[in-house]
């Protein structure tokens, strides 16, 4: 009887088996558990990654050439690209050139192709315009005669690779490189390659802010985490207070703090420091210096929440044993912060990636960063392509700067363990 009572199934008091009740419990209380988070899921893709994977796509779609000039791009099909093409490729282009007037389709075509060749945009419009009168061929002297663009290589090498709806002009356009007369990859002329340097611009702000944000922040940090707790949580509240302000708030405080006749400047001459207001906005310094005051916080918080999690005996330990103050904050405090500032400074240098309102309205024409670019692309010139490449590049450096963080931070773990 001992024997069949401790191999016989446990069971529940509705006579279902022990483990099959559990496992409905535990079923049921994962799925509340994930009706509960469904909403902040939802939103979370619908207003992150539906948009993030849409700028990806678009950084390489573009069938505008596929769609409105199919009969040319399916001409060009056989196309070997050393000479012109020849007659019935000329047809072909006549034939969608007059679709496209009657649709008022020939400014976009113009427009995508004006992308890649400059000052192409007026010229298809023209030739589509005046291709609409012609009756029969042939069209190729025709066409020619119409515009001379019509008889150079690179603008039908450029409607050839308009057969595929996929396209890398816009990420090589963003690396300041294009295409060639003969769909080779080149570098830009030296007018347009402007990108490295926007690229380069943004990389060094981000840096110098995250520098100076660390410079600032740190002692900070520091003071708040040994000070009583009293007068700890006081200036605690001081600094949280600028995170119930918008960024459009302070940015335009510090236009009024650093202009000409501003409250810096005109403290400073009448103090006869300066005999004329100094050039302190529109340029490097106000772009640095208001960028610095918003991001600081965001430095200081996660130093601080490590140093306030650091045990004051550690140094005074260090001491006893004969180290002096320096010696005991730099090989036993410091680095028990290393977390803190790694965190810190890395969601200061990827929020410093994206800024737009503060380069905008207190940086000068030389201090743009590659979000300004974005947003003239996306806003002023409607190129989506463009503005979907730089995001998407952007994108990815920051995703790689977290990844390599990741990497490294796990590194440190394996040592300290």
């Amino acid at each position: 009887m001992a024997t069949m009572a401790t191999t016989a199934v446990q069971t529940s008091s509705v006579g279902v088996p022990l483990r099959i009740t559990l496992q409905r419990v535990e079923r049921r209380r994962k799925l509340r558990a994930f009706g509960l988070v469904l909403p902040l899921l939802l939103f979370i893709v619908i207003a992150f990654v539906m948009p993030i994977g849409r700028m990806m796509f678009d950084a390489v779609h573009d069938d505008t050439l596929l769609v409105l000039m199919p009969k040319t791009t399916a001409a060009l099909s056989v196309w070997d690209g050393k000479d012109l093409p020849d007659e019935s490729a000329y047809a072909a282009l006549a034939g969608d050139l007059k679709e496209a007037w009657s649709q008022k389709t020939a400014g976009r075509i113009g427009e995508r192709m004006n992308y890649e060749l400059s000052g192409v945009a007026s010229e298809v419009k023209s030739s589509a315009r005046k291709a609409s009168m012609l009756s029969a061929g042939p069209y190729k002297a025709a066409m020619i005669d119409i515009s001379s663009i019509w008889g150079q290589r690179e603008v039908w090498s450029l409607l050839k690779r308009g057969r595929s709806a996929y396209t890398a002009f816009y990420l090589l356009r963003s690396a300041d490189f294009q295409y060639g007369p003969e769909s080779q990859i080149v570098a830009s002329p030296p007018e347009n390659a402007i990108f490295r340097d926007i690229f380069l611009r943004t990389l060094g702000i981000s840096i110098g802010v995250t520098a100076a944000t660390l410079l600032l922040g740190f002692p900070l940090a520091y003071l708040l985490a040994t000070l009583p707790a009293r007068t700890s949580n006081l200036l605690m509240m001081a600094i949280l207070t600028s995170f119930f302000t918008s960024v459009l708030v302070r940015t335009t405080a510090w236009v009024v703090l650093l202009q000409d006749h501003g409250l810096i400047n005109e403290t400073l001459m009448a103090l006869h420091i300066l005999s004329q207001p100094a050039e302190l906005i529109f340029n490097r310094f106000g772009t640095v210096l208001a960028m610095t005051h918003i991001q600081l916080p965001f430095t200081l918080l996660p130093i601080y929440s490590v140093m306030k999690s650091i045990s004051p005996s550690h140094v005074r330990a260090a001491r006893s044993l004969g180290a002096g103050p320096f010696y005991a904050f730099w090989k036993v405090y410091f680095p028990q912060t290393l977390p803190g500032i790694a965190a810190g400074c890395l969601l200061t240098f990827i929020l410093c990636l994206g800024y737009y309102i503060t380069p905008a309205l207190v940086g000068g024409p030389g201090d743009m960063m590659v979000s300004n670019f974005v947003a003239t692309y996306t806003n002023e010139q409607l190129n989506w392509g463009m503005a979907s490449a730089l995001g998407a590049i952007l994108l990815t450096a920051t995703l790689l700067l977290y990844f390599v963080f990741n990497k490294l931070v796990g590194l440190d773990q394996i040592r300290m363990g």
